[in-house]
């Protein structure tokens, strides 16, 4: 099975991924996964630590002459920042007095819960896991999903809905404009299609940066090209719905996941809610709609996947809340770490690294190979059984 793990602390040498599963035989590029990982720092509204941090990744194993070889894959990309942190974050002795330990709790973070989960004194050793720093590992590790769906013309996008009480209706995406939609992205700083709204969004930004505030958001991430029959309705833990959720709201800072119209499609009777079927001889199967999100009943219908995920705002302020001193138990605002004001164009991108997983993972699962050319084998099989009702051109 299709898997991946990330290590590494937020200011500790470097963060690593390791990857299983992938076939042979995948081409991957690595100036494709740099290219990733410069969109994930950027956005208005992150902090300094991207003046710091030039994400590059460095292939160790599992690619050879630019494909994979069936074997783990694992990579690093370096903490450019280590440097300046390395007694803090030795894995000996620390040489200096320690001047960083965190003993006043962020609210809103894992800083409390994890020091007491693993009795911790010091919550650096929960904040430097816990940090949305690891998240660079994912996006490395989506560079190469993304890669392996683009050979099956599987394409991920996402974009920014909502910053803060800003707001605008997500675009329309679709095979023919996405390259058009790609490009007005990333001409937002905001990673927002809508002009008008992007611009409001960065003065919203502005004005929490002003008040030592920071704000949270909404992003659209989708899959599009995804054939019908990838997840299951057979058992529980097998619904692709349930499994892109979980790996949504295992971004930091989600706290909300909709497939879908999900959210809306609660308030409407059945009749406005449901995509109805249509037939046409020449095209076979196909929707008018896709309030579902591309999937029923945990299985991939053969429109587009999406889902949208809404991010709450970084429990780290400027203007620090009320915490206590778990040294003195005695109440004192919680501690500052360099932190950004607002992130959310950073998780879409994140997100689309989690959407290229689980879609990629799905995929091998029902149209597994040790080589790619066995998972062609298999998919060009099943594209011949569906051509009987579906218009594989459309996607």
């Amino acid at each position: 099975m299709l898997n991946f793990q990330t290590c590494g602390e937020s200011h500790g040498r470097a963060l690593v991924g390791i990857i299983t599963g992938l076939p042979a035989g995948v081409p991957v590029e690595l100036a494709a996964i740099d290219s990733e990982l410069r969109r994930r720092q950027q956005g208005y509204g992150r902090g300094g630590r991207m003046a710091i941090e030039q994400d590059q990744a460095e292939l160790l194993s599992g690619v050879r002459h630019r494909l994979s070889l069936g074997s783990p894959i694992s990579f690093m990309i370096a903490n450019r920042d280590h440097s300046n942190w390395r007694d803090t974050m030795s894995a000996g002795e620390c040489s200096v007095i320690e001047s960083r330990q965190v003993t006043s709790p962020r609210p809103g973070h894992a800083d409390l819960a994890g020091a007491i989960k693993y009795h911790h004194k010091d919550m650096r050793n929960v904040l430097e896991r816990a940090s949305a720093r690891e998240t660079a590992a994912r996006v490395a590790a989506g560079a190469i999903f993304k890669q392996f769906l683009a050979i099956f013309n599987i394409y991920i996008y996402s974009q920014v809905t909502a910053i803060g009480a800003v707001s605008c209706s997500a675009r329309e995406v679709t095979a023919q404009n996405l390259p058009q939609l790609q490009q007005e992205l990333k001409a937002s700083a905001v990673h927002c299609a809508d002009r008008e709204a992007s611009l409001a969004m960065t003065a919203a930004i502005d004005a929490a940066r002003r008040e030592g505030e920071s704000l949270g958001g909404c992003f659209e991430v989708g899959a599009i090209g995804v054939p019908p029959g990838l997840g299951s309705h057979v058992s529980w833990d097998t619904k692709l719905d349930a499994a892109l959720a979980g790996l949504l709201m295992s971004i930091p800072a989600i706290k909300a996941v909709e497939i879908g119209e999900g959210v809306l499609n609660a308030q409407l009777s059945g009749s406005q809610v449901h995509d109805e079927i249509f037939h046409d001889p020449r095209h076979g199967l196909y929707r008018r709609t896709n309030r579902a999100g591309g999937l029923e009943g945990g299985i991939t219908n053969g429109e587009t996947v999406w889902a949208r995920a809404y991010m709450k705002p970084i429990p780290t302020l400027y203007k620090p809340l009320n915490s206590v001193d778990t040294r003195l138990w005695q109440e004192k605002q919680a501690a500052v770490e360099r932190s950004d004001i607002c992130a959310v164009p950073a998780a879409a991108v994140v997100a689309e690294a989690m959407m290229a997983f689980g879609i990629a993972r799905a995929f091998l699962e029902k149209f597994s190979g040790d080589h790619i050319e066995q998972v062609h084998v298999s998919y060009d099989s099943y594209r011949k059984y569906m051509k009987k009702v579906w218009q594989w051109e459309k996607i």
